[in-house]
Order: structure tokens, then sequence, then C-alpha cells
């Protein structure tokens, strides 16, 4: 059995300190709370940025530079994640609905992956969701997202193509047919359990494992209650797993997490007691086909 890669998401964008009070807001923050993962067994670090004043989502470069640094001093194996989520959301106005309303983040391609390109992370996620979503849409068009995937390719980072229900899946395989991926092997995380896209099921993840390219690496996870229990399925279906404060803040019922540490040491037992074994950064680096650090 191969090892098994865990993931932590340690502070997303939709996660705040009212959800949990320890939730990593500043610099320093974010990247102990990688640190501190991957001392539990994380050899992946997906990574969001906040301002440090007021905790809300942020795209700024210089907050990115300032993680990365801190991660790579003290730890220059682990493999950093960082999103290019942001900016594709767009709230449509009332009196026009083609014009944004206050609180769209819609910009352009270059805009999203401007800190892949400056700062060449080993993995960047790359949505291919177009959905509802809270009080806005979440739009990614092929275009824009092939221009993303260009930049991506140029910088020398791997791509991680988050899919939020199986028509992203198939947009992925055609853009792959045309030769507009050429990134081997594909990497690919299935997002479980937001609200309009694919629900937290076994049944839901067995049939989006049946979809994807053959020679695949992918993973899954469940975000709030199903976060551990999909832990277990994909796990228990060949994948890989993701946990972190992004995705879910309780260790169990009503029982708030400690910290993301404390939620990779759950997830690493669940795999540990089901027979697997946890892949270190180096055999993520060898399942992932990637080079080792300076190489």
């Amino acid at each position: 059995m191969a090892e098994t890669i865990i993931t932590c998401a340690v502070t997303g964008n939709i996660t705040t300190r009212d959800h949990h009070p320890q939730l990593p807001v500043t610099p320093e923050e974010i990247a102990k709370a990688s640190l501190d993962a991957a001392s539990e067994g994380a050899s992946i670090i997906h990574i969001h940025v906040r301002d440090p004043k007021t905790g809300t989502p942020s795209t700024e470069l210089g907050l990115y530079r300032e993680v990365v640094r801190l991660v790579r001093a003290q730890n220059p194996e682990v493999l950093i994640n960082l999103t290019t989520g942001a900016g594709g959301r767009f709230i449509p106005s009332d009196d026009d609905p083609k014009i944004a309303a206050p609180g769209s983040s819609l910009t352009t391609p270059g805009r999203r992956v401007e800190h892949i390109v400056e700062l060449k992370p080993d993995i960047c996620s790359l949505d291919f969701n177009t959905m509802y979503s809270g009080s806005s849409v979440v739009i990614n068009t092929p275009r824009n997202l092939q221009k993303m995937a260009d930049a991506i390719l140029r910088s020398g980072t791997k791509p991680e193509y988050e899919v939020f229900d199986s028509g992203d899946i198939h947009l992925v395989k055609d853009m792959m047919g045309q030769g507009k991926l050429p990134f081997e092997p594909p990497l690919f995380q299935i997002v479980l359990g937001v609200k309009y896209g694919a629900v937290a099921t076994s049944e839901t993840l067995l049939y989006m494992r049946s979809l994807l390219p053959e020679g695949a690496v992918w993973g899954a996870f469940g975000l709030g209650r199903m976060a551990f229990p999909m832990v277990a399925q994909s796990f228990l279906l060949g994948g890989h797993v993701r946990v972190g404060l992004e995705d879910n803040v309780y260790l169990e019922k009503g029982i708030l997490a400690p910290d993301n540490a404390a939620l990779v040491k759950k997830a690493a037992r669940i795999v540990r007691d089901l027979g697997g074994q946890i892949a270190t950064p180096r055999d993520a680096r060898r399942i992932l086909k990637m080079a080792e650090p300076g190489q």
C-alpha cells in the first residue's frame, strides 16, 4: 500500500475567529500553524493569507512572501501549496445584475496567480468550479483557467485541480485531451460538502473517483462533520487526505480542535488504524514526481 499524503489547509477564506478563536491570521501565526501541522505528519500545507488587522481574506503578495519565508526558514522539506482561488467571486447588483455589487472579488487571471509567478511554490490550487456559493457566484471559465494554467506552467509550480462536482472533472479531462494541461501526473483534490456542490457521501466520492483520468494522483476531503469520515473513505478508496481549520474546526462533536496540528494528528491516526502509512515530504515528492528541494 502506497503512503498516504496528508494536506493541511490551515486557514482558508471562510472560517473566522467567531468559528475558532485560534484561527491563524497573521503571517507569523499561519507559518507556525503550518510548521506545527507538518510536525504531526502533514507533508503538504495549503495556504491562504489574511489581513493581519481585520482577519479578512487577502491577496496581498507581501503577506504570501512572508509566510513562505517563515515556513522555509524552519522547514525546507514540506511542500507549500498556495491558493489561487481568491478573485473568482461575483455578486450581481440588484438594479443591474451584470454590474458587480459590493463584495465581488472577480479579477483577472494574471492577478490571481501573481503570487505563484513571484514565489514559485511547490504546488498551487487551481479551482475548476463555476457554482453558486453563499451570496456569490464562483466563476472559473475555461479561457481564464487556461491563462492561469499557462502562468503556473511557466513558474514551474504543479497545479492541484480542485473539483467540486462531476462536471469540473469533465472540464479538466477535456482540457487535458486538448493538450492544455501538460502536468504529469495530474493532481486532483475532490471537494465534498460545499452546499450546491458534491455531497459528502461514500457514493458521491466513489462516483467522482471513477471519472478521474488514468494515472491521476488524487485526494478528497469533507467539510464540517464529514471531515474525518471522508479521511477514512478517501484512504479506503486509494486517495490521499486533507484536514485543517479551513474545512472543519471540530476535533469531535462539540469539541473545538486545539489547532490544525491536532486535526492532522487525528487524521494520521485514522490512516494508521486502517493499516496505512503516512507520507513524508520526500514520499510526497516521489508520488507526485516532483524534484527534491534545490534540484
